[in-house]
């Protein structure tokens, strides 16, 4: 186990309405954000890019234009970030999040491996969304991994479920992925893996011998409890606005450095110590 673990900070997600949570927006809010959880000890940035139209913030852009003004703000208030682009896209026509691939040209950038049933449900019974497939079908995934070969972009796969941390390592003996692949276990979703410390180890268990992970752990107060596992198995770190609002203690979170702040103390609190940019440039062979 490397004494030192990477930080990831999740800045704000994918449709939280920013007239209601604290996530940022614009280019000048992401950077200023982004700088929060820097100072704090996030070494990647995980980003996703909003529409900058009034009253438009809570939907997803994927322009290009607005894609690298946004990276570039990060990158000018975060001397030597790594950034880490999200690409998650649902139906048949994801050439959007391709595009913005080939304009930012990210270090990192997110490959969701499979498919789920994305869903959610009231307490009425109701459901949350429209209930819906998060479609992640082979061909799609090397269509992604292609664009990431030519971009010189890392990915790193995102599993939402068991099954699908066991598919990584058939793309890998496929040769639809040539390297050793970076796992990121999503723990929490509703209809997808629970944010359970007891079913970590067996997911340590199923990916490749030697691969990276980390964990993106999606709830309330009680995902502190599995960053510290995370933290003791050996695992990379991840929070921010994205993920979660709550602080350990339960208490709500105004800003990423908030989080990412409590994040290391928990590193800490292990015996881990916290990777810089350049440090974890050097563990991830960026």
């Amino acid at each position: 186990m490397s004494d030192k673990v990477i930080i990831s900070c999740a800045l704000t997600g994918v449709l939280t309405d920013p007239k209601r949570f604290p996530v940022p927006v614009t280019p000048a809010q992401m950077a200023a954000e982004a700088r929060r959880a820097f100072d704090a000890g996030a070494a990647i940035m995980h980003v996703h890019f909003r529409q900058q139209g009034e009253g438009k913030g809570h939907l997803p852009s994927w322009e290009p234009k607005v894609a690298v003004e946004i990276m570039d703000a990060i990158k000018a208030a975060c001397p030597g970030v790594i950034l880490n682009q999200s690409t998650g896209f649902r139906g048949p026509n994801y050439q959007p999040p391709l595009d913005c691939l080939r304009a930012v040209k990210p270090e990192i950038a997110a490959c969701n491996a499979g498919t789920l049933n994305y869903l959610k449900i009231k307490s009425d019974g109701s459901w949350a969304w429209p209930a819906g497939i998060f479609d992640n079908a082979p061909d799609k995934i090397q269509d992604f991994l292609d664009v990431m070969a030519e971009t010189k972009t890392q990915p790193e796969f995102e599993c939402f479920d068991t099954g699908i941390v066991r598919s990584v390592e058939m793309y890998v003996r496929n040769g639809m992925y040539k390297g050793q692949p970076k796992y990121n276990f999503v723990m929490g979703v509703a209809s997808g893996q629970p944010a359970d410390v007891d079913l970590l180890p067996i997911l340590v268990r199923l990916i490749m011998p030697g691969s990276p992970w980390q964990v993106t752990a999606i709830g309330r107060a009680e995902i502190w409890t599995l960053h510290r596992r995370a933290a003791e198995l050996g695992g990379h770190l991840r929070s921010g606005l994205e993920d979660t609002f709550y602080l350990p203690d339960g208490t709500a979170a105004t800003s990423n450095g908030q989080l990412i702040t409590a994040l290391a103390n928990v590193a800490r609190e292990t015996g881990r110590s916290i990777a810089t940019p350049a440090e974890a440039r050097a563990m991830m062979k960026l």
